[in-house]
């Protein structure tokens, strides 16, 4: 049978870009390896879904590190608003949360994938689970379909890849979608991890003398090896056995792997304040002023408001500092040095986890060679892509989601009106 739209992977970007095909009158089919539809999306927000972001589009870009500005197009067919008031209009009842984050009110993943799925299956969309895909076909410049490992061919008008990266192999993006898009003549740019933990093989992790311990508010930058400032992130993280994790730490992960690559170093200095909106020498006078006021107190009991008691135990043994020791005998040498631990503490990070252990896959096909407004391939005709296999990675909290509904409605759309000629006027 020929399809006129046929989608190669059945995640966030794949389930969209159906919406959008059999919306605007395609025949739609997708092929999946897996054994559901929609497993990546399940496990999303920590298995609530966070569907989006409601930041304003110049807020969103900069929330999109990974070629942003690419995005412009794609969110003038589909943006966050849009993404919005799609499901609201399939009764899925959203909330927004802190700094934009828009969930479920149920807070339940699997009802947006249930009623996804529930949509599509109302647009006759096909689908065909557990199908594997080993090649493209193609006639000159054009693709015409595919063939199956199982030796069958499917006929399209236009092949929609939204195969994910490689990041999180469990939920089927196991990088499949490269070699596919490489056949097609398109650049693969180099693959990295993003969004993920980064590793450190400092004395204290090797310790795990602060392994558990989370912290609030704080800030955390990457330094250059000559001390240079790269990225500051400020939130909330937590000390591993194997280095640091939470939201900062993955966000500001990609400028740990891009860093060690630039300067070929064996690691990178990381910096860690307490204190964001203070500089060293304010928290040195504040201490001076704690001596005062405290001084006849042991130093952990005076200072005991200054940070968690492992963090702070730790710092007054770097900065020579006897915990029990009254603070009024405390040299203001000694001070000034927990003011430089509290407010820029350094340590040497060496990378990150795989690949497959991060959230979100940095790297993928060259935008350069997407028509952004269609997501088509400049190089073959009724090709397109979707979703995290483009060279497109955003932070978490929503955006890298947003990418992939607004690229895949996009890619459906677009599709739709190539191969069917009564979609151009809906």
């Amino acid at each position: 049978m020929n399809y006129n739209v046929i989608i190669i992977g059945g995640g966030p970007a794949g389930l969209m870009a159906a919406v959008a095909a059999a919306e605007h009158g395609a025949s739609v089919l997708i092929v999946d390896k897996g054994k559901k539809l929609g497993r990546k999306l399940a496990i999303s927000g920590g298995g609530r879904c966070n569907v989006t972001n409601r930041m304003e589009q110049k807020d969103l870009i900069e929330h999109i590190p990974g070629n942003g500005k690419f995005m412009y197009s794609p969110f003038s067919i589909f943006n966050n608003e849009d993404i919005i008031a799609f499901f609201e209009n399939l009764g899925i009842a959203l909330k927004e949360e802190d700094m934009g984050r828009m969930f479920p009110v149920n807070d339940k993943a699997i009802t947006v994938v249930q009623t996804l799925l529930t949509k599509i299956k109302a647009l006759g969309v096909e689908t065909r689970l557990q199908t594997k895909v080993d090649s493209l076909a193609f006639e000159e410049d054009r693709v015409t379909g595919m063939t199956l490992d199982n030796g069958e061919t499917l006929d399209a008008d236009a092949v929609i890849i939204a195969t994910g990266g490689k990041s999180v192999p469990n939920t089927g993006s196991t990088g499949d979608g490269y070699p596919w898009a490489e056949a097609a003549g398109h650049t693969i740019t180099e693959l990295y991890p993003t969004e993920v933990p980064i590793t450190s093989a400092a004395p204290f992790i090797k310790n795990k003398t602060l392994q558990g311990l989370s912290l609030s508010n704080v800030a955390l930058t990457v330094y250059n090896p000559k001390g240079k400032k790269i990225k500051t992130h400020r939130g909330d993280m937590i000390f591993t056995h194997f280095g640091i994790s939470g939201p900062i730490v993955l966000r500001c992960s990609q400028f740990v792997v891009k860093g060690l690559k630039k300067h070929q170093s064996g690691t990178l200095p990381m910096g860690l304040s307490l204190f964001p909106d203070k500089n060293a020498e304010t928290v040195f006078q504040e201490l001076v002023t704690a001596k005062k006021e405290n001084g006849a107190k042991a130093s952990r009991n005076a200072l005991k408001n200054w940070g968690r008691e492992r963090l702070l135990a730790f710092f007054l043994k770097l900065a020579d500092i006897p915990e029990t020791k009254a603070l009024q005998d405390i040299p203001n040498e000694s001070l000034r040095t927990l003011s430089q631990l509290l407010t820029d503490f350094r340590f040497e990070v060496n990378g990150t986890l795989s690949i497959e252990d991060a959230f979100v896959t940095g790297g993928g096909v060259s935008i350069k060679e997407i028509h952004p407004k269609r997501m088509e391939s400049k190089i073959t005709k009724g090709l397109y892509f979707c979703g995290e296999i483009l060279d497109i990675h955003a932070y978490t909290g929503g955006f890298n989601i947003t990418c992939a509904f607004s690229t895949g409605y996009t890619a459906g759309k677009a599709a739709a009106a190539s191969s069917t000629p009564t979609s151009l006027s809906t």
